[in-house]
């Protein structure tokens, strides 16, 4: 009984932990929100392990916020920062934000145009094409597979 009220102890204190980790990130850095979804995260510059085990990524070479294509990736995992773990509930239409990181903290408001599943090899889908877009990209529940939102910049 011991050990299993341990166990419970330390994954309990992990998630407190990373709660407090995220709202820190949230003042510092710029920050996606899906509200439908009650999706909040920090975006972090990067996609290595240590930026998406505590936030959403921006990949390298990708658009900057309100221009090009601004391209995140984030775990759909209960293992990991759980940020994109209601995007498979996500619909045409629906409304994203994105808030920069300046001193006004802008907000650009893009609408989900697209939603589809590649194989994880299919980085064409980090080109720029030639509009403001955000593209979002997750792993499927399983992991096989990236399922692919897109939102176009509502002027």
């Amino acid at each position: 009984m011991l050990i299993g009220i341990s166990v419970i102890g330390v994954f309990g204190w992990k998630r407190i932990s990373r709660e407090i980790e995220k709202q820190r990130l949230l003042k510092e850095c710029v920050v996606f929100e899906i509200p439908d979804l009650e999706i909040k995260a920090p975006v972090m510059d990067g996609t290595e392990h240590e930026v998406l085990s505590k936030a959403a990524g921006h990949f390298p070479g990708t658009g900057a916020v309100g221009s090009g294509n601004y391209c995140i990736v984030g775990h759909n995992s209960t293992i990991y920062a759980e940020i994109f773990n209601e995007m498979k509930h996500i619909e045409i239409d629906m409304e994203m934000y994105l808030i920069d990181n300046d001193e006004q903290r802008t907000k650009y408001t893009y609408v989900v145009t697209k939603n589809f599943i590649v194989e994880p090899n299919e980085t064409w889908v980090l080109d720029d094409f030639g509009d403001e877009r955000i593209t979002i990209v997750t792993c499927t529940d399983d992991g096989t597979q990236r399922q692919i939102v897109v939102g176009t910049l509502k002027k």
